[in-house]
């Protein structure tokens, strides 16, 4: 049976041959990369190939120097962050995004484009990350590592997103916090969010990810299923130098 090639209608976001200069630096040199509409989509690569660089230029943070970035068929590239914001794109970053001093309740406060709380929302948002209904009036500061980190996810769902862009949201967390991420990503993808998800731990993205795109030197090198590279370890050392198994 054919396989049957997605259309441009069916990608929420396109970058086509997108390049980032920071500084001197020519960090991202022609990356096509394409998100299917309500999947999971990985971004692979090894340590300095350009993963962050390419979430932070989604979200207008550096500007693309040459290329084309399309939402909905619409071109950001040159839009102001809080305008790519508003157009229901996300960003969580790796360093856990949170003010410290702030409690739980007040970091939601901040993100909402409203003064008050859509109840609905607010509740699925438990669901997804009890402690932090129980942690309600606490400073942020006080929060274990995982915690902050699942803040830092609730802050960019307190509204609903169309596109989130998440950068290593397991980083230093326990296995057992990190079981709690999985359950939480799943309900995610059940809502039909889109995610572009950069992430190392390979038992993570096995279980969540469509599919994935692996970055070398500013391009990339492969895309596909998820399942189909998980299941190849002769392409896992090829496009990363390891296998992905023994890399959790």
């Amino acid at each position: 049976m054919p396989t049957t090639t997605p259309s441009s209608q069916d990608m929420i976001l396109q970058l086509q041959g997108v390049h980032t200069h920071i500084g001197e630096y020519h960090i991202l040199q022609g990356v096509d990369l394409c998100v299917p509409r309500g999947e999971l989509t990985v971004l692979l690569g090894r340590n300095g190939a350009g993963k962050t660089t390419t979430l932070r230029t989604i979200m207008g943070l550096w500007k693309a120097s040459a290329g084309s970035i399309r939402f909905h068929q619409k071109e950001i590239s040159q839009l102001a962050t809080a305008d790519i914001a508003n157009a229901e794109i996300a960003y969580v970053p790796e360093n856990m995004s949170v003010f410290s001093d702030l409690s739980v309740k007040e970091n939601l406060t901040l993100a909402a484009r409203r003064p008050s709380f859509d109840s609905t929302r607010l509740q699925w948002i438990f669901a997804l990350f009890p402690a932090l209904e129980k942690f309600w009036n606490t400073p942020a500061g006080h929060l274990s590592g995982g915690q902050k980190q699942m803040l830092s996810i609730a802050r960019a769902l307190i509204e609903p997103r169309q596109l989130i862009l998440i950068d290593e949201p397991t980083k230093g967390l326990a296995p057992a916090i990190i079981q709690s991420m999985i359950s939480a990503f799943q309900e995610l993808k059940n809502s039909q969010t889109s995610v572009l998800l950069v992430e190392q731990n390979f038992n993570f993205v096995r279980q969540l990810g469509d599919s994935v795109a692996v970055l070398e030197d500013g391009r990339v090198v492969h895309t596909g299923r998820m399942c189909a590279l998980a299941e190849d370890e002769e392409l896992q050392h090829k496009l990363l130098g390891l296998s992905l198994a023994a890399h959790q």
